[in-house]
């Protein structure tokens, strides 16, 4: 069994790694609102959505996002989307991210930081044998100013070539 020493600050807020230094403005939580839409959807949809990253002080961003599709009035209708992983800061603002989601997909994809926009590209999208055809994505977070951060993902998926997917405007609710 794990017995740290007295002092090991295990609860501790860990200072940030020198990598992180290109995505400090996107550390906390993050919720919004946004709407979606897909060529094999009869109409578009609004859902909210929220967004956390953290870190533990080692050159990892942890990226937690779930989502719900909401009514005119903004009132959640059910579950719709939830992912969770890591980015992997690389110097220069290279970014290597791992994404998964429990519908089956697990995506490898790489990108770039620069100037408060991260702009992430599926390098491998694996599925499960059950889970819907999805060919790649492209995910962009853009820090608008310290207040806001917008969203939007393109992607492949059952037989469509790349298009828009989702956009959403978020605020911070938590550093």
């Amino acid at each position: 069994m794990f017995d740290p020493a007295p002092d090991y600050p295990y609860t501790a807020t860990p200072e940030p790694h020198p990598l992180l230094a290109p995505v400090l403005g996107l550390l906390g939580s993050w919720s919004g609102r946004g709407s979606g839409e897909y060529p094999t959807l009869e109409e578009g949809f609004a859902y909210a959505q929220e967004v956390t990253f953290s870190h533990d002080g080692r050159p990892f961003l942890k990226y937690e996002a779930r989502a719900w599709l909401v009514d005119g009035e903004g009132r959640p209708l059910r579950p719709s989307a939830r992912e969770s992983g890591w980015w992997r800061m690389q110097e220069g603002g290279r970014v290597e991210g791992l994404v998964t989601q429990p519908t089956g997909i697990a995506e490898v994809l790489v990108g770039t930081v620069d100037g408060g926009a991260a702009d992430l590209v599926s390098e491998h999208v694996a599925l499960t044998p059950t889970a819907k055809r999805v060919e790649s994505t492209r995910r962009r977070y853009v820090l608008e100013d310290a207040g806001s951060l917008v969203f939007t993902h393109d992607m492949a998926a059952v037989g469509h070539d790349s298009r828009h997917h989702l956009a959403a405007r978020l605020r911070r609710v938590a550093e």
